[in-house]
């Protein structure tokens, strides 16, 4: 409850899974993978259907300060593809996917992504 009054939800109800990053410190059970299924899932399971690599310009976007000029270098492409990138990502993601709020939970599922074999998760999407 307290949760969601500083969230601004005062008066509203809502699962773990509902609050996002915040839902996997608070729940009683840490469900790692299901919070990278709803926040990345549909990215990961294009780059397996499709053979791309979404998840890994994600993650050098992000890394290099979201910055297309910048993740270009760090990928060795062309900066019209990783625009083009981008913009699959945000249709697979939502529009808003570079906001604040949005843009923090997309990074931590990237870093769960990538720690989930240390972490003993299956790491993302099935």
């Amino acid at each position: 409850m307290d949760a969601l009054t500083l969230l601004g939800r005062t008066g509203e109800g809502a699962a773990a899974a509902d609050l996002g990053f915040l839902g996997l410190l608070l729940a009683d059970t840490r469900d790692i993978d299901g919070f990278v299924e709803r926040t990345i899932g549909r990215v990961a399971a294009y780059d397996r259907r499709r053979g791309t690599d979404l998840v890994r310009t994600l993650q050098a976007y992000f890394d290099s300060g979201m910055s297309p000029a910048r993740t270009k270098d760090l990928l060795h492409v062309h900066v019209n593809t990783v625009a083009q990138r981008l913009e699959r990502v945000a249709h697979l993601l939502g529009e808003d996917w570079q906001s604040p709020d949005r843009a923090l939970e997309i990074q931590l599922a990237l870093r769960l992504h990538t720690l989930a074999p240390a972490l003993g998760q299956r790491g993302s999407s099935r």
